[in-house]
C-alpha cells in the first residue's frame, strides 16, 4: 500500500448470493418435499406462513440449505427430520377412554408378568 492511500470496505455486490425467500437453487424434489410438509403442518392447524417457513427449515436440514450438485451427493442427507413423523401421533389412544387405557396397561403388566414366569 502506498502512504496515504484510503482503504475503503469492498461489498459484495456481485458475488452470485441468493436473495431471502428465493428458491430457484432448490432441485424439484427439494421443492415437493417443502410442499409437502406445509401441506401436514397446515393439516395439524399451524398458519399457513408458520408452516411454510418450518418446511423449508426442514427441508434445510435435510439437505444443508439449496441444492447440492456433484454425483453421490444424496448420501449426505440428514434424515432425522424424516424419521421424526411417527412420534408425533398418539391420536387413537387419545380418543379411548381413561378407564379403557388404564384397563390395558394392566392387562400389559399382567401379560408381561405371566411370559417372565412362564419362560
Amino acid at each position: 500500500f502506498f502512504r496515504g492511500e484510503v482503504l475503503l470496505p469492498v461489498f459484495l455486490c456481485c458475488v452470485d448470493t441468493m436473495v431471502r425467500g428465493d428458491k430457484s437453487k432448490y432441485t424439484d424434489k427439494q421443492k415437493r418435499q417443502a410442499e409437502h410438509i406445509e401441506e401436514g403442518y397446515e393439516r395439524r392447524g399451524v398458519d399457513e406462513k408458520q408452516a411454510k417457513r418450518r418446511a423449508w427449515a426442514t427441508v434445510n436440514k435435510i439437505y444443508g440449505g439449496g441444492a447440492q450438485g456433484g454425483s453421490g451427493d444424496e448420501g449426505s442427507q440428514d434424515v432425522t427430520p424424516m424419521k421424526k413423523g411417527g412420534r408425533a401421533g398418539g391420536e387413537a389412544s387419545r380418543k379411548r377412554s381413561k378407564e379403557s387405557r388404564s384397563a390395558a396397561a394392566k392387562k400389559a403388566v399382567e401379560t408381561r408378568k405371566a411370559r417372565r414366569e412362564g419362560a
